[in-house]
């Protein structure tokens, strides 16, 4: 069975192609909204994956050497994400199903990271450390997928490219932070842990006033990544013991973040538990994800195709698992 998979959530517009027979994604093809000043405009957000999507599509399909008949299936992120962005692939991909006559599913962006992370990383039954832009949480699976914990105020990845973008280092601003941390030494920053939950505004309201006081670049993303990634760490750590799990798997586009990897590891080390970090290539977003939680749910019929940008984890039901 071929699957594509289309995601267009937020920055990223990709499209991936999976094959359930050989259990291994043909493509993952993606284009990513970039400016130098600002941030993610949802409305230019969603002219950038109007401009990009037929020839990301067109690319997808080349490197993964298939053409229209060869596709049994089309999947598409119905949520959450930017509004504008999530319209235009809605629309990308019912305009293609209708084209083809294909099947249509819309599949939750979320869901698709989780279990995208189980596929590559052979994790069983894992605490979830999800961090991207839009979305920091703590989540396990029981009768279905529950939020444990989470960012109060804006996500880890959000914090990062906000404080990147204050400070003149564009956006997205997370792998600058990465590369200028690399030179960087500690400077104290608020530590906000809340139960299970943390909060990361006040961190960038600070490290901001630092800089504007003269602190450097280089020390201001040092601290903000060691305190924020430190945070997190602690309430995985957390919900570890809470939840009796005997793994912790991160994912997400911060997942990509080495120096994040190597403080998770370092953690499960020194609890006797496994660590997983998702691949690079499946860490952010992507169309593989989508296609392959597709092609889970391969068995569900929709007929209503619609998109929902406020669509949490805990509503969906993970009838695959059962």
């Amino acid at each position: 069975m071929i699957v594509i998979g289309i995601e267009g959530s937020a920055h990223t517009f990709s499209i991936g192609v999976f094959d359930s027979t050989q259990k291994k994604f043909l493509a993952t093809v993606k284009d990513v909204f970039s400016t130098e000043q600002g941030g993610m405009i949802p409305n230019e957000v969603a002219k950038h994956h109007r401009n990009v999507k037929e020839k990301v599509l067109a690319e997808a399909f080349a490197t993964a050497r298939i053409d229209w008949k060869d596709v049994d299936l089309i999947a598409y992120t119905e949520g959450p994400g930017l509004a504008p962005a999530l319209l235009v692939t809605r629309d990308f991909a019912v305009a293609l199903a209708h084209e083809h006559k294909k099947k249509l599913l819309g599949v939750n962006h979320i869901i698709a990271h989780l279990e995208v992370g189980l596929f590559c990383t052979g994790a069983k039954d894992p605490i979830f450390l999800f961090c991207s832009g839009a979305n920091t949480q703590v989540i396990v699976h029981e009768d279905k997928y529950r939020v444990f914990g989470e960012a109060l105020s804006i996500a880890v990845g959000n914090a990062f490219d906000k404080f990147a973008r204050n400070i003149g280092l564009g956006f997205p601003g997370g792998p600058k932070i990465e590369e200028l941390a690399k030179k960087g030494k500690y400077v104290p920053l608020p530590y906000s842990v809340k139960g299970m939950d943390v909060d990361f505004s006040g961190i960038v309201t600070r490290a901001e006033q630092l800089y504007k006081q003269g602190v450097s670049k280089e020390d201001l993303c040092f601290s903000l990544q060691e305190t924020c990634f430190a945070m997190l760490l602690e309430v995985a750590e957390r919900a570890l013991a809470h939840c009796e799990k005997k793994e912790v798997l991160l994912i997400g586009g911060v997942a990509a973040n080495k120096r994040f990897a190597f403080m998770l590891d370092a953690m499960c080390k020194a609890r006797g538990v496994k660590g997983y970090t998702v691949p690079l290539a499946y860490a952010g977003d992507q169309g593989s994800m989508i296609a392959y939680q597709g092609w889970l749910e391969r068995k569900r019929e929709q007929k209503d195709f619609d998109f929902n940008p406020k669509w949490r984890a805990e509503e969906v039901d993970t009838f695959w698992k059962h």
